[in-house]
């Protein structure tokens, strides 16, 4: 299997678990959805899963990579700002908190680094 593909397996991977906790346990997403967004927490945590379930599915189909991989980008880049606030409400919280809030900030970097190489084959 090449990088390229390696690289999509583990996204598909990734974002498919991601979706599916989304839907199924929806509690800790809400909680770091930015208050300043208009609307209920859930409505966003709910479309942030579908989401991820639907690039993981256009990532997993060869014929669908690239465009996976353009849309994997957009959604790493759309969630950023729940991974800056969490890191914000943890900046009190016990120190492996706070370790595992601020670690979230340059793995979301690394993530979309990823989905670029996928877009471009």
């Amino acid at each position: 299997m090449s990088g390229g593909r390696r690289t999509a397996a583990f996204l598909t991977v990734l974002l498919g678990g991601a979706g599916i906790l989304h839907l199924v346990r929806p509690e800790p997403f809400d909680s770091i959805v930015p208050p300043a967004l208009p609307g209920p927490a859930r409505t966003y945590t709910y479309v942030s899963g579908v989401a991820e379930l639907a690039v993981a599915g256009l990532l997993a189909v060869p014929r669908t990579r690239r465009r996976g991989g353009l849309a994997a980008t957009a959604l790493f880049l759309a969630v950023f700002p729940a991974n800056l606030q969490m890191a914000y409400d943890w900046r009190r919280a016990r120190p492996r908190k706070w370790v595992i809030a601020l670690g979230r900030l340059p793995l979301q970097g690394l993530l979309i680094a990823q989905a670029r190489h996928v877009a471009r084959g």
